[in-house]
């Protein structure tokens, strides 16, 4: 007998986004004002109508067990807002209701790897792929986008695809860097994955949220074939400001949204039933909330490029997706003050947090270590003071 632990759960690494956040409840518990840029998610209400439905499902008795993929209505609803958004088309069982967009992406990967399977990542990239990754037991394979806008570097890609390739993670927009693929690199990227034959999980959580007259697009869309090696992923936290509902979903071919529904079967069954009432609420309702906090979002962007342009020394990209922007702190590695030396993008975290008193995650975690990741989803007045108090800190910088 022993009382080992799992190895593969033992490896998993604390999510550094999470952390973030404990950081500063107990610097706000010491009595220290923190203005947060770590956070991803919107700082507005949950829309209105869309808790009305969440209410009314609780008062109506819609609290017991449904189908382990979701209500029929939502599961209708997501079908036509993909016909319509992204030119997909979707029978209901087809998708997969999960708890949070999360959830579907772990269910992905567990669906398609096996020990020793590789999945290309490219990067920087969200932290939990590179966990849920590794617990399923494949390896990651980080592939950089490129320098200058964080784009997909198909070459690199082309490279690094082997026998083991099972799948590669795409994320449009992107956290943490803001990139809006373009058209042309993903249908490069499609004809790699039909010719190869992995499968292709796109994460496409932050749609709504892009800016320039930018349209994001839907690899699945682009042909039948690799329609059916993609596994589509999306959720209404960022779009509706339900980050705290927990509502996810993923559509995909047929016989994986078999699969994937008898292993949520096991784990959590179906999501929480009253909030799948006001996710068909989210989706059959106007849409004219969505909208304004994109339109919000974007003032905020412009508004932090302003800002940015009048610090000395750090580089950034003018994104137009997301609420993200990756702070290159490359000049400052060396730099010091008093007890703070500049080696990375952790010392460069905790000289803010403490000598500006904002919040924003080292890139460390995101396969980035010089860079910083701010979030612009935060009021303009914490955008205008935060960014002014970074750049008195990094003046202290010698």
């Amino acid at each position: 007998m022993s009382l080992e632990v799992s190895k593969k759960v033992s490896q998993i690494n604390p999510s550094a986004t999470l952390g973030m956040v404990n950081k500063i409840a107990e610097l706000k518990k010491e009595g220290k004002e923190i203005i947060a840029f770590n956070v991803g998610e919107p700082d507005f209400a949950t829309p209105q109508h869309i808790s009305a439905a969440l209410i009314a499902a609780i008062n109506e008795g819609k609290t017991k067990y449904v189908s382990v993929s979701g209500i029929l209505e939502l599961r209708e609803a997501i079908c036509q807002k993909l016909k319509k958004d992204n030119n997909l088309e979707y029978s209901p069982q087809q998708i997969i209701v999960s708890t949070g967009a999360k959830q579907s992406l772990y269910n992905a990967v567990s669906a398609i790897t096996n020990e020793g399977d590789e999945i290309i990542i490219p990067t920087p990239c969200w932290v939990s792929y590179e966990e849920m990754v590794k617990v399923n037991g494949a390896k990651c394979v980080f592939v950089p986008t490129n320098e200058t806008d964080f784009q997909l570097d198909l070459k690199a890609i082309s490279q690094a695809i082997t026998a083991k390739t099972k799948a590669i993670i795409i994320n449009s927009p992107n956290n943490p860097t803001g990139a809006v693929y373009s058209q042309e690199s993903l249908e490069q990227l499609a004809a790699l994955a039909i010719q190869h034959q992995f499968y292709v999980i796109a994460d496409e959580i932050y749609e709504k949220l892009v800016y320039d007259g930018q349209k994001p697009v839907s690899i699945a869309s682009l042909n039948k074939a690799i329609y059916e090696q993609t596994i589509t992923i999306n959720g209404f936290a960022k779009a509706y400001a339900m980050t705290g509902h927990r509502l996810g979903y993923a559509a995909m071919p047929q016989s994986l949204a078999t699969i994937i529904n008898n292993l949520q079967a096991h784990m959590t069954s179906n999501s929480t039933t009253p909030v799948q009432y006001a996710g068909v609420a989210a989706l059959e309702s106007s849409q004219e909330c969505v909208s304004e906090m994109a339109n919000e979002f974007d003032q905020r962007r412009l508004l932090s490029f302003d800002l940015l342009d009048d610090i000395p020394l750090i580089k950034y990209n003018k994104v137009t997706g997301a609420f993200y922007i990756m702070i290159d702190i490359s000049a400052f590695i060396g730099k010091q003050y008093q007890d703070y030396q500049i080696n990375n993008a952790d010392d460069m975290s905790l000289f803010l947090l403490e000598y500006a008193q904002i919040a924003l995650v080292s890139g460390k975690s995101f396969q980035a270590p010089n860079f910083l990741r701010f979030s612009y989803s935060t009021s303009q007045d914490n955008i205008k003071n935060g960014l002014k108090a970074m750049k008195a800190a990094l003046n202290l910088l010698k």
